[in-house]
């Protein structure tokens, strides 16, 4: 709902109110609790606010909510539309409520195939197939000077990131770098544990156990040449090291759950490799793998053969482009949408 309220604040100028939503909302956007589920609560909400169109996402049906808005001929909308539901802390709502009620709805916009069934099986007339409306930029800032002078430090060598790398993957990301060496001589793999604390240990570790020269981001120690590894402390520069690395591992995704946004490095252009364990990143981890815009691995030794294939520039490419695609899907959507809730909101509808 933040790119959606944004565009109607911004490109339209209307007042917007989003309710039940935790995120900070753009400037000028206003944030409200949704009203109880009671006739005298929705009439109050409604008296205050005075909309001059409503949407609704997901699927949930306000019952009162809906019947009050349709009694006032305010125009109503369902977007990123999986299934439709009602309230399930309420009992004994009588048959033919959900058919009413989502006859109320001028447009419906469905996720995809299965769920435009779901809703015309329980009697909306007005469906359609848009897919999700755009989420909000995942990208991350960085430093623009201190990106092009490490991209020229790093011209023409193969990078990696282990990104939010746990303790207990540290053995195996070493083990695949090992391996990713063996074929590019060059490659420079850059560490960003999951905490900062992680940081020396692991730095001493590649140097006094592996024999490689590591450099320390927090010494200000630059990736020459003969540099195979840079550890950073921790995950404040994500930013610096998704520009510069054409490949990222999701760190946790081989133990206990991936510890960064998957879709920051899609949105930046780095090819993904990632495990099996997404944790709370579920549902990013499933949109990138559905579009085959990801490479999931096993084990140590399936990330260092996927490390292998990244050498080729055409493919870790082609794997960026798509991941990009799926961070930034469902503009047009959310544009479509923008314009239908300002025509009505401007009595063009």
């Amino acid at each position: 709902l933040v790119p959606l309220a944004r565009r109607l604040a911004e490109d339209h100028g209307l007042a917007v109110l989003v309710t039940g939503a935790p995120a900070p909302m753009p400037e000028g956007v206003l944030r409200d609790a949704a009203p109880g589920e009671t006739s005298a609560e929705v009439r109050a909400f409604l008296d205050h606010w005075r909309p001059g169109a409503g949407l609704l996402t997901e699927g949930e049906l306000r019952p009162m909510l809906v019947h009050e808005a349709q009694e006032r001929d305010i125009p109503l909308a369902m977007a990123d539309a999986r299934e439709p539901l009602l309230p399930r802390d309420r009992a004994g709502w009588w048959p033919g409520l959900m058919r009413g009620l989502l006859s109320g709805f001028a447009a419906i916009h469905a996720l995809d195939e299965p769920a435009a069934r779901a809703f015309r099986r329980a009697g909306a007339p007005a469906v359609e197939v848009t897919g999700r409306m755009e989420q909000p930029s995942a990208a991350l800032s960085c430093t623009e000077a201190e990106r092009a002078v490490l991209a020229r430090l790093l011209a023409a060598r193969p990078v990696w990131l282990a990104a939010g790398l746990p303790e207990r993957e540290e053995t195996l990301a070493i083990e695949a770098h090992r391996a990713a060496l063996r074929l590019a001589h060059r490659m420079l793999m850059i560490v960003a544990p999951e905490t900062p604390e992680r940081a020396e240990p692991i730095a001493s570790r590649m140097e006094e156990v592996e024999g490689w020269t590591v450099a320390r981001r927090w010494a200000e120690e630059e990736p020459d040449a003969d540099v195979q590894v840079l550890v950073a402390d921790g995950l404040a520069e994500l930013g610096l090291w998704l520009r510069l690395a054409p490949a990222t591992y999701l760190g946790g995704s081989l133990s206990s759950g991936v510890r960064i946004d998957p879709m920051a490095a899609a949105a930046l252009g780095s090819a993904i490799i990632h495990g099996p364990r997404a944790g709370d990143h579920g549902p990013a981890v499933g949109r990138l793998a559905g579009a085959q815009a990801s490479v999931l691995v096993g084990s140590g030794a399936d990330l260092a053969a996927a490390l292998g294939e990244l050498l080729s520039p055409e493919r870790a490419a082609r794997l960026a482009q798509a991941a990009w695609s799926v961070a930034s899907e469902g503009g047009e959507v959310t544009a479509r949408i923008a314009h239908l809730l300002a025509g009505w909101a401007k009595g063009e509808g």
